[in-house]
């Protein structure tokens, strides 16, 4: 693993663009996705593990019901991995993990927790090119067959229709990362995309460990952290834009005003 603890805005900014330019097109398309925490030794787990218990054998409870449950608006393609991001989008424990196409959103969540200033914050960089060039050849013949960088739900149902053709595509575990479908404004701004293991009990980070060269964990000091805040916020990407409604808002002001911890 290479962990890099930056020491100014510059470094961190030089960090994240990393690798980000193509030379077959001469455009900036970095690869890479981006997950902000802010306290670094947080652990890369699910929802759902973090449920608890016998948490693999509740995932197929907890998305049945959803499904009974839930209303049909907007649900038209009966998929498991429409019903399986939309549940993870509204608090539903699946083994989903959020990740963004944006270092600044990353930047974001990585600092907007003041009562977490004095640790230090982490952002995780995962080369999804690299990922994906490890998945089984049925999941690589279909990201040929459509060009495509990562998945959608309609590449993953062609490949499996349920979990448990998607568990067997490999005895090894795998990582696939895919867009979920606009379901919202948050979705749309956040430049969301969701990381799905080949397991429920299957975690990221024991997959990280068997693949150090595929990504980088970059370490915001805590005494960093205001200054990268502040100036996430003149350029307006705050919760208030991240997070569209009231709610957004309002912990946006909340934070906005709060007087600087010593």
């Amino acid at each position: 693993m290479s962990e890099i603890r930056v020491s100014d805005w510059t470094e961190l900014n030089e960090q994240l663009y990393q690798n980000a330019y193509n030379e077959q097109i001469g455009r900036i398309r970095s690869s890479y996705v981006f997950r902000g925490v802010s306290q670094a030794d947080y652990a890369l787990t699910t929802s759902l593990c973090r449920l608890g218990g016998d948490f693999a054998r509740m995932e197929q409870h907890l998305l049945r019901n959803f499904r009974k449950y839930a209303p049909r608006k907007g649900q038209e393609a009966d998929s498991i991995w429409n019903w399986m991001a939309l549940g993870q989008h509204h608090g539903l424990p699946t083994r989903l993990m959020d990740w963004t196409f944006s270092p600044q959103v990353a930047m974001h969540f990585a600092t907007a927790r003041l009562d977490q200033f004095g640790a230090d914050g982490v952002i995780w960089a995962l080369d999804f090119g690299a990922a994906h060039a490890l998945l089984p050849k049925t999941l690589r013949d279909e990201m040929e067959a459509e060009e495509a960088d990562v998945f959608t739900v309609e590449m993953l149902q062609r490949r499996a229709k349920t979990l448990e053709e998607f568990d067997a595509l490999a005895d090894e575990d795998f990582v696939v990362f895919f867009e979920p479908p606009s379901l919202d404004e948050r979705i749309v701004n956040q430049y969301a995309v969701f990381a799905l293991m080949s397991s429920p009990e299957a975690k990221l980070e024991d997959w990280l460990e068997k693949h150090p060269d595929v990504f980088r964990k970059i370490v915001i000091p805590a005494e960093l952290k205001w200054e990268v805040r502040d100036k996430l916020d003149q350029a307006n990407v705050t919760e208030r834009v991240l997070l569209p409604g009231l709610d957004g808002l309002s912990a946006w002001l909340k934070r906005y005003y709060s007087p600087r911890c010593p």
